[in-house]
């Protein structure tokens, strides 16, 4: 039997014991050759056994070290295996858990609730990026650092231990209530299935609650795939304009859901009204750019792709000294490539496109993350298309954020005649918000 200085590899010594669960243990340690504290996490030894496992830990552990120093990401040190036991060594984070907060005090200040989902989702955005899929979000892998702010913890390490899946008995008694119907139903996951489980988070941080809890692992796990999604503003003092982002953002079918976490927290500070904070988030590729803005843009991230590749000699375990340098640097190019172009005219605006095969709310929601991008004429096409779709239909709360949206980007553009119009039709339906308000000031109305 291990004795507590044999606990783990020689290097790291003083090791305490402060987590323990179904997939193993975390210790406290002091790591000897770089004098700094970190957290080791043993996997089971149940687990351990498995050759299998052993295997797929450690492969999804050294992918999971490809994201240290991406944003909120907590950062992986080492990966071996000690005693026929496999580790991961990362970051020693002093705040706790989301899950310890929720448990000490239950439901949390929403404004406080928006930061900490900023902060996660853009980990879990970058992860996507990467071809990384966590599968197992939860407020226990949402840790706190020292000043509050949230990492991401255990990228795939729930997959190589089989703990994504309800076909290992007694394994997900804590992680049940996350699971997104295609896991519970043993389907593959995709990024969707973070995006939903993410979803579950913000709905436990905001109520205290997770949206089907039960005494039941299994009970909570099928009404993910079989239960009507509830309402968030019945569990609390919570607006009714969250009901519907949280509709889509808890669908049962993986496609009906947001595109991306940044989305979805987009949406939820809009029904809020409040202001987001400045949370890094990579460049995604999934927003269109036009053609010649889109070559500027190519030939800048090969540049910065070379200047990095010369800063970091092409070594990954640099990642974390890497990434904020090669920002830096490509935002450098940026900046003085905007400031050689400013004395040509600006082109006109694109004219609103033809209407697509989105669906009212999806189109809805697109509007929204590009008025969060200032992206105003683009915002207003969309939002035509919207507002086209739900005219006529049952889907009165869309309906009005729709002409919200199309409203607000006219204003942006002094477009004010028809802008006041339709902020007046959105106040009408969902009745006066501040973001409506601050609108209409645009124009001149009170």
């Amino acid at each position: 039997m291990a004795t507590k200085t044999d606990l783990l590899p020689s290097r790291y010594r003083n090791p305490e014991l402060i987590g323990q669960g179904g997939m193993g243990e975390i210790y406290r340690a002091e790591d000897e050759v770089l004098g700094r504290t970190v957290a080791v996490k043993m996997l089971a030894g149940r687990y351990s056994a498995d050759e299998a496992v052993r295997g797929r830990f450690t492969r999804e552990a050294l992918a999971a070290a490809r994201l240290s120093g991406d944003p909120n990401t907590v950062t992986i040190f080492d990966v071996g295996e000690h005693r026929g036991r496999p580790f991961i060594v990362m970051e020693y984070l002093r705040g706790g858990t989301l899950e310890d907060r929720l448990r000490e005090h239950g439901a949390q200040d929403p404004d406080r609730v928006l930061d900490w989902l900023d902060e996660a989702g853009a980990a879990i955005d970058a992860a996507h990026d990467h071809g990384v899929i966590h599968r197992d979000v939860k407020p226990g892998n949402l840790l706190l650092a020292g000043d509050g702010t949230v990492r991401v913890a255990d990228f795939g390490v729930a997959s190589a231990a089989g703990l994504d899946s309800l076909t290992m008995t007694g394994t997900v008694l804590g992680t049940a209530g996350y699971l997104a119907p295609e896991q519970a139903r043993g389907e593959p996951t995709t990024p969707a299935t973070d995006l939903y489980a993410l979803a579950v988070v913000a709905f436990e941080l905001l109520t205290g609650k997770r949206p089907y809890e039960s005494d039941s692992s299994t009970v909570e796990a099928a009404a993910h795939v079989h239960a009507e999604i509830p309402s968030i503003s019945d569990r609390g003092d919570l607006p009714a304009e969250l009901d519907p982002v949280f509709r889509r953002a808890l669908a049962k079918d993986p496609a009906d859901r947001f595109p991306s976490a940044g989305d979805f927290v987009s949406a939820l500070r809009d029904r809020l009204g409040t202001r987001a904070p400045t949370v890094y988030r990579p460049p995604r590729r999934r927003f269109p750019v036009p053609a010649i803005v889109g070559g500027i843009l190519l030939a800048l991230a090969l540049a910065g792709a070379g200047l990095a590749a010369l800063l970091t000699g092409g070594d990954e375990g640099g990642g974390g000294a890497a990434t904020p340098r090669t920002v830096t640097n490509v935002k450098t190019v940026v900046s003085t490539a905007t400031a050689t172009t400013q004395a040509e005219p600006p082109p006109p605006p694109p004219p609103p496109p033809t209407p697509s095969g989105g669906s009212g709310r999806a189109l809805t929601d697109q509007a929204t993350g590009l008025l969060r991008r200032s992206r105003w004429a683009e915002a207003e096409g969309v939002a035509r298309q919207a507002v086209q779709r739900l005219e006529g239909g049952n889907d009165r709360t869309y309906l009005a954020y729709a002409l919200y949206d199309l409203g607000r980007a006219l204003a942006e553009q002094g477009k004010c005649d028809e802008a006041v119009t339709l902020l007046k039709r959105s106040e009408q339906l969902q009745g006066s918000r501040s973001p409506i308000t601050q609108a209409k000031a645009k124009c001149g109305v009170r």
